[in-house]
């Protein structure tokens, strides 16, 4: 691998390059920070010229170059990118990937997907498990459901329409929908940004194309076929992409690590407390690299509330939930709600859930 230099975490030091991808895209890459490398496939919200100004994104920057050389890039129709393109595929996405890392020079590096483009960090991952040393999946799934009922047909429509009215418009009343969407808890000043990101990010044409040919990609099938240490994190009140996308990938890959984050927003935001579990998560993971580890499994107990540990100790103990809501003076109700978090963290799922939880005790010790 080239060698890559130690670098800061100041915007002032970025170098923006471009990649041509072989159907002669420009695609604009930068990288910063000091670590291992990290490639962070681009979201469709992304300006590699404007996030570092961010109240949005500038965090992310400067807290993962911290302890990763940070490679991002504007996807194809996006920031900084060629928008005259057309071609939104799956294999036109990966070609974007490839053009980057090659112009990059690395062989091996951690691979992050975030939000609906986390599919192209999985289909890269698949194919080149020899290269990508850890998988990180963020505010993601693994495509867009096969069998969407006739409410979520007419939601996406709805979506559509705004797009198509309100994205270019200096007034941002329609692209507020989206940004109260991604960031329900924000103040207005990150709102405001957000608003105007929107806009200098693509065009409407883009994003109702981008969103077109996303419909199409749904890799949950291959995902048992994942070979690469996986970590998964997701806020469990994400009102944009819903927990339980997360969950399924997350059973459905071998060993991969389900983070809960406890947020509402899908773009994590640098004062709450959520990103502080995000860094230490990732950076943990990231390192394991450094010591041999495998990244654990989704039976790791260090993802339970102190609570959480109470009621499952109690519970491997072969107490039932009556017993355990007069050990720990709780409502019946409040133990059950316990444990169903529990199994959600631990990736376990149906009838045998209790018991599976109950092993991981046993396995791992709970003090």
């Amino acid at each position: 691998m080239a060698s890559l230099p130690a670098g800061n975490v100041s915007h002032a030091a970025q170098q923006i390059r471009f990649a041509r991808t072989r159907d002669g895209v420009r695609i604009a890459h930068t990288r910063h920070g000091s670590g291992p490398p990290m490639v962070v496939v681009a979201c469709w919200l992304s300006h590699l010229q404007h996030d570092w100004q961010s109240p949005v994104w500038r965090h992310f920057l400067a807290d993962l170059g911290q302890f990763t050389t940070l490679v991002r890039y504007d996807i194809r129709g996006h920031g900084l990118s060629d928008w005259s393109v057309h071609d939104f595929s799956l294999d036109a996405l990966l070609s974007d990937l490839d053009a980057v890392i090659e112009a990059e020079g690395l062989d091996r590096f951690a691979l992050m997907g975030m939000s609906g483009y986390s599919p192209i960090a999985i289909a890269y991952a698949l194919r080149h498990p020899e290269r990508v040393t850890r998988l990180v999946l963020y505010g993601g799934w693994a495509g867009w459901p096969t069998d969407e009922s006739p409410e979520e047909i007419d939601e996406e429509a709805a979506w559509e329409a705004m797009l198509r009215a309100g994205w270019a418009r200096k007034d941002p009343i329609f692209r507020r929908v989206f940004t109260q969407s991604f960031i329900p808890d924000a103040n207005e000043e990150q709102m405001r940004w957000f608003d105007e990101l929107q806009r200098m990010s693509t065009s409407a044409e883009n994003i109702l194309a981008g969103r077109a040919a996303r419909r199409t990609i749904n890799l949950t099938d291959q995902l048992g076929e994942m070979r690469v240490p996986t970590l998964v994190m997701h806020a469990v009140g994400d009102v944009m992409t819903e927990f339980e996308l997360a969950h399924d990938v997350a059973t459905r890959v071998p060993d991969a690590r389900l983070v809960p984050l406890d947020s509402r927003n899908h773009i994590l935001l640098a004062d709450e407390p959520a990103w502080g579990l995000f860094v230490d998560e990732l950076r943990r993971f990231i390192e394991l690299d450094r010591e041999g580890g495998t990244g654990g499994g989704a039976t790791d107990l260090d993802v339970l509330s102190q609570r959480e540990r109470e009621v499952l100790r109690l519970a491997a103990k072969g107490m039932d939930n009556a017993a355990i809501a007069r050990e720990l003076v709780l409502s019946v109700r409040t133990v059950e709600r316990h444990l169903s978090n529990t199994y959600l963290k631990l990736g376990v799922t149906g009838k045998s859930a209790r018991s599976a939880a109950v092993a991981a005790v046993v396995r791992h010790g709970l003090d």
